[in-house]
């Protein structure tokens, strides 16, 4: 019973970041609209929806009903991240969530200008959200961490920058810390910042998202190696094309699941110090840590 439960809970909080997402960049003046057109081509591609999920989830076990758009930002940063990083100057990736990357539809340079119009306005989303001005302040402190040296940029500065280099589970940890583990966590504490609780609810929630951020990414590494390109959504067998070392290639993909299982706990640990109404991100730990896409 309660397994439907939260599946019902995750597929709402799903459908209300995709509502509120497709009321964006919608209006444009005429000579700017296919910029637009660009944006909401990433944007509304599909997608978990996780970072919002894990937002609006901690919004509401520390009491705030009203973070949508603080939730949305995470998932406009995120856009811009991926539009970016599948760019020939990065990963050069053709396909995306099952369609072509936006450099591939639109060309390079509207797609560098859509991701750098992507990030700034998940900015400007949290500074007009409809809430107290620290809550705000401090959403957009974490945000913009997660995004910069302490963050995502760092993170794939690392692991381009270790293409064809030896690699060993420390140096792929810190790699995945800043890559995928900043912008999760970052997410969870969000939704902490958006109720205003800056207590060790929100220690609890970046230690959890920061784990599950890590098992998230070996669980990726791993459909790299073992995954089909029409269920994933994205080119097989990339990292092993650029010479790039993941937990799967270091590890095998047995152990590196087994790694990943010890990550999983290691969250739920985190979330259990800080909260009590744990079973919907519980449940959800447990279905990311074996997911097939």
């Amino acid at each position: 019973m309660k397994t439907d439960e939260y599946k019902a809970r995750l597929e709402e909080y799903r459908a209300l970041t995709e509502k509120r997402l497709g009321e964006l960049f919608a209006d444009m003046d005429d000579d700017i609209a296919p910029l637009g057109v660009s944006m909401r081509y990433s944007l509304l591609a599909g997608g978990k929806r996780l970072r919002p999920v894990f937002a609006l989830e901690f919004a509401r076990l520390c009491g705030c009903a009203d973070a949508l758009d603080v939730a949305c930002s995470v998932e406009l940063l995120h856009t811009y991240s991926l539009i970016h990083d599948d760019l020939p100057c990065m990963d050069d990736d053709d396909l995306r969530r099952g369609i072509p990357t936006n450099h591939k539809k639109f060309g390079e340079w509207q797609a560098l200008l859509s991701g750098d119009a992507l990030q700034a306005e998940a900015f400007l989303l949290i500074a007009q959200a409809k809430l107290p001005d620290a809550c705000r302040v401090e959403a957009i402190r974490i945000l913009s961490s997660a995004a910069g040296i302490n963050g995502i940029c760092s993170g794939q500065y690392l692991d381009i920058a270790g293409e064809g280099k030896k690699q060993d589970v420390g140096a792929l940890l810190r790699i995945n810390r800043f890559k995928t583990s900043a912008l999760i966590s970052a997410a969870c504490m969000m939704g902490c910042a958006a109720a205003g609780a800056f207590d060790e609810r929100m220690t609890a929630a970046g230690k959890f998202g920061e784990a599950l951020g890590l098992a998230f990414q070996i669980r990726d590494d791993i459909l790299d190696v073992i995954g089909e390109e029409k269920v994933i959504g994205k080119d097989v067998g990339s990292d092993e094309k650029r010479g790039r070392v993941t937990f799967a290639s270091l590890l095998g993909t047995e152990k590196a699941s087994l790694v990943a299982a010890d990550l999983a706990s290691d969250a739920k640990t985190a979330l259990r110090a800080g909260f009590e109404d744990t079973g919907f991100l519980e449940w959800l730990t447990d279905e990311l840590t074996v997911r097939i896409n």
